[in-house]
């Protein structure tokens, strides 16, 4: 594990849903309905959060399903549904807290992903990678590797800051620091995947200091 209070990092990569913006009343609809019409049991869709959903669906879905129809119909449904999307506590100020060296990568679309981060007040940072720029989603490590790219800094010295297992795993398989919340996952669910777990991001302090950003701990 690695102490991250000791640490300079060149950005912070940070995860949408569940991390930024409490999204998960309107997910839980949405596919709540999806699996309704498709006749998936809800058991199935246990243990994806974080995973794009063209490959929740995939893996799924009975072979009779068209993937792509039914991945469009879960994309609309989630489009159309912002009710009670609001922001964790501590998202604003930790992006507030990092003009050009934070990131948002997230498994959603930039579309949906946009629509999310407004109706919960977050002004998001530049740097972008949703699950139109990747081939590969969480827990594979290409969201993280293409966000380190776009920023020009070296994965290695990035912090992942995530709530989800999937996420976590695609964070360190990028060679990042981790940070859990927990959010939507139990700490022990996530403590053997991230170097330091706090209950938010209210729990956090982001400093830009020469060189780079520090994290420290709040009282």
């Amino acid at each position: 594990m690695r102490d991250i209070t000791r640490e300079v990092f060149e950005a912070v990569l940070f995860d949408n849903d569940g991390t930024l913006t409490d999204s998960t009343a309107a997910v839980e609809r949405a596919w709540q309905a999806w699996a309704a019409h498709h006749g998936v049991p809800l058991e199935r869709l246990v243990g994806f959060h974080g995973v794009p959903s063209r490959g929740i669906v995939a893996a799924v879905v009975d072979d009779h399903i068209d993937v792509d129809l039914a991945t469009a119909d879960i994309d609309r449904r989630e489009l159309e549904d912002l009710e009670g999307v609001l922001p964790l506590p501590g998202a604003a100020a930790a992006l507030t807290a990092l003009p050009g060296r934070a990131a948002v990568v997230t498994s959603a679309s930039r579309e949906l992903a946009d629509l999310r981060l407004a109706a919960a007040g977050l002004v998001a940072p530049e740097a972008y990678v949703t699950a139109d720029d990747i081939t590969r989603g969480k827990p594979d490590p290409q969201p993280y590797l293409i966000a380190a790219e776009r920023l020009g800094v070296d994965p290695a010295r990035c912090l992942v800051v995530e709530d989800a297992p999937a996420g976590l795993r695609s964070g360190r398989a990028a060679g990042a620091a981790t940070l859990a919340v927990t959010t939507t996952s139990t700490e022990q669910a996530l403590r053997d995947l991230a170097d330091l777990v706090v209950a938010d991001l209210s729990a956090v302090v982001f400093e830009v200091v020469d060189g780079g950003v520090r994290v420290r701990v709040t009282d």
